[in-house]
């Protein structure tokens, strides 16, 4: 697992540890600051964006798959933290060109994803995706990201909004 800390008042830590896709560190910190607050609620988690080789290396050793992914969660639960998130910034920015929207939205999109992954929500597990995807659904519409992963999964752009529960934003 990757050896990543967030003991800071500014919010998750981000980490760019590739330099082959160029994105806005900023745009990008300013969106894990929202994560944050309205998703985790408060609880501590950071994102450490690496290349295709690096995420093939831990795809390989911890999920036993010898190819990149765009995404993976490492729960954590120490001191009340959330955990990390290895990003694939190659795999985002190929799967941003090919769904038509920029590489800053496919990052935001995969670390909405991850995080669920570190609150405990499951698309793998049977009778879980349903919960997944509705809370998936939920904040990237609230937050204004194209489809998620599960949406994109699953071939659905469902035409009205789903009732928000507790697992998606508040209503004001």
């Amino acid at each position: 697992m990757p050896e990543i800390s967030s003991d800071n008042d500014t919010g998750p830590e981000l980490l760019n540890r590739q330099r082959a896709v160029r994105f806005s560190a900023a745009r990008l910190r300013q969106f894990l600051k929202r994560l944050a607050g309205e998703v985790a609620g408060g609880r501590p988690f950071a994102v450490c964006v690496v290349s295709d080789a690096v995420m093939r290396g831990y795809n390989r050793r911890f999920c036993g798959i010898d190819a990149a992914t765009d995404v993976l969660s490492f729960a954590d639960g120490a001191a009340g933290r959330a955990g990390d998130l290895l990003i694939s910034a190659e795999t985002a920015r190929r799967q941003a060109h090919r769904l038509g929207h920029g590489v800053e939205a496919e990052l935001e999109t995969l670390a909405l994803h991850g995080l669920l992954h570190l609150l405990g929500y499951d698309h793998e597990a049977p009778g879980k995706a349903a919960r997944m995807s509705r809370a998936e659904r939920c904040w990237r519409r609230h937050f204004g990201l194209p489809p998620g992963l599960m949406e994109r999964a699953l071939g659905a752009r469902p035409s009205r909004p789903p009732r928000v529960r507790a697992a998606g934003p508040r209503s004001r």
